[in-house]
């Protein structure tokens, strides 16, 4: 069976810098591979060839420019909530009864 496995990469650019995500269908499992992450980057429309295999850092050209995309394998994203966190603070909250 198949699962999604949502990948943010940051484009690095002459004019600026952005977080953007695509998304790689993967067996149970099994962890993305370089050959995955160029994938997906084509996939949203970036042509793209490695720089660093060790960071997954690739270079990508469009007509007049080159810029670099940085896969962010760790990326947290600060808008997340935590639904563990929440539950646990309503407990906490005078007059809230989980039980």
């Amino acid at each position: 069976m198949k699962r999604e496995c949502i990948v943010h990469f940051k484009i690095i650019s002459k004019s600026g810098t952005r977080v953007l995500r695509g998304l790689i269908y993967l067996e149970e499992n099994q962890e993305p591979t370089l050959q995955d992450y160029e994938q997906c980057l084509k996939d949203c429309g970036h042509d793209v060839r490695i720089e660093n295999q060790n960071q997954f850092i690739f270079k990508a050209f469009k007509p007049g420019e080159e810029y670099l995309i940085d896969v962010l394998e760790d990326y947290e994203d600060s808008h997340t909530r935590d639904r563990h966190a929440e539950s646990l603070a309503k407990t906490f909250i005078k007059g809230n009864n989980p039980i």
